[in-house]
């Protein structure tokens, strides 16, 4: 019988204003991560700084982390932070910002390390000799302030690259739905539907356990129940509450049970053309699970166990509902013109097939079967 291991932060606090916990952290000096304005506009960066500066803390802001963050930027954030040295880096925004601190948290302890020294799976040296991690998502989608992964993307190559490390799972996750109650619509939807994403692909995981596979059914129970809700009606807390709780429980279950070939492409295509990881998510899901039903039950099971008729028909009616299109060639956020996804999609395919989610796929795609799935997800065929 293999082996196997569960991990999740030592102490997760959840509910509305939740955010005040940070005035109960004991220490000297807090790296405050952030990413672009939101957090400055709706006045959460400010109350995160006034709380620690309540503990007696001496802050510093390392902000302005862009989408999809870059090695550049997290090499730029570890450099602040070796001039500064924290003992606590608290992150607080999107899944970018999060996953941008956990690198930058990384090469802070081992400034030695390049970049590729991380990729492996499992090659991250031990972290917390300088600093502990708190993690507070903007977002329900993500699962940063959960998980053990965290995604950079390479400028140069084009290519987002999934970094897995026991050590990153954040030490404090506070999960506010205050927070996310001020996102826009479309990002309520494209973040909801990667949550979504997360939950299915850990249930269906080739490394899904007992222990994983309660979270991430309950996950997808609450985003079908949700959702839309939080779309339509941004300031039902009651919404924001239990998509914000489900963010972090289908992150529980694929930080443990990891993920498969919806990510591995969503993580290519969105290297390549910038498309928004959640919406390239929810376009691609129902394509890959017709795919992948003929190798395991599992989505029969969860039709069972959560009385959905046909996942994915409740899927395709969820993304209408939210405005999502069905097609990455119908994309409005990004236009993909059929001419450069061509041209980039035998490079998109072999990078999608090393990518690690793919070792957990309950399907073994060869590199023609993503080139298909590509053209199916783009076409609508």
């Amino acid at each position: 019988m293999t082996i196997s291991s569960f991990s999740v932060p030592r102490n997760i606090i959840y509910g509305e204003n939740s955010l005040e916990h940070l005035s109960t952290l004991i220490g000297k000096k807090a790296a405050l991560v952030t990413g672009g304005s939101s957090m400055k506009r709706f006045g959460f960066l400010k109350r995160a700084e006034d709380l620690l500066k309540q503990a007696n803390f001496e802050c510093i802001i390392i902000d302005n982390v862009e989408p999809n963050p870059s090695v550049e930027t997290v090499r730029k954030g570890a450099e602040a932070m070796l001039a500064f040295e924290p003992d606590w880096i608290v992150a607080i925004g999107g899944g970018s910002a999060l996953d941008a601190a956990k690198v930058m948290w990384c090469f802070y302890e081992h400034p030695h390390l390049s970049f590729e020294d991380l990729l492996p799976v499992g090659a991250m040296p031990h972290l917390r000799t300088k600093a502990r991690f708190v993690a507070i998502p903007s977002t329900s989608g993500s699962a940063s302030e959960i998980t053990s992964f965290s995604v950079i993307t390479d400028t140069e190559s084009h290519i987002k690259y999934p970094i897995v490390a026991a050590d990153m799972v954040p030490d404090i996750a506070i999960l506010d739905p205050c927070i996310p109650a001020k996102m826009p619509p479309h990002i309520t939807a494209n973040t909801g539907m990667d949550v979504l994403t997360h939950a299915i692909e850990a249930y269906v995981s080739t490394a899904a356990t007992s222990f994983t596979d309660p979270y991430a059914i309950e996950a997808i129970r609450l985003v079908f129940e949700n959702l839309e809700t939080a779309y339509l009606q941004p300031d039902n807390i009651t919404a924001r509450y239990n998509m914000h709780n489900a963010s972090a429980m289908a992150g529980i279950a694929f930080s443990n049970a990891s993920l498969g070939l919806v990510h591995s492409m969503a993580h290519k295509i969105g290297g390549e053309f910038d498309i928004t990881h959640g919406l390239a998510n929810a376009i691609m899901l129902p394509y890959i699970i017709q795919y992948n039903r003929l190798s395991t039950n599992k989505y029969r099971l969860l039709e069972e166990k959560l009385r959905i008729k046909d996942l994915i028909v409740a899927i395709q009616d969820l993304n209408q509902r939210l405005d999502i299109p069905q097609t990455l060639k119908a994309c409005r956020e990004v236009v993909i013109e059929e001419e450069q996804f061509n041209t980039a999609l035998l490079r998109m395919s072999i990078n999608a097939f090393d990518d690690p989610c793919t070792l957990t796929n309950p399907g073994c795609p060869g590199i023609d079967d993503i080139m298909d799935l590509y053209q199916q997800s783009y076409y609508g065929k």
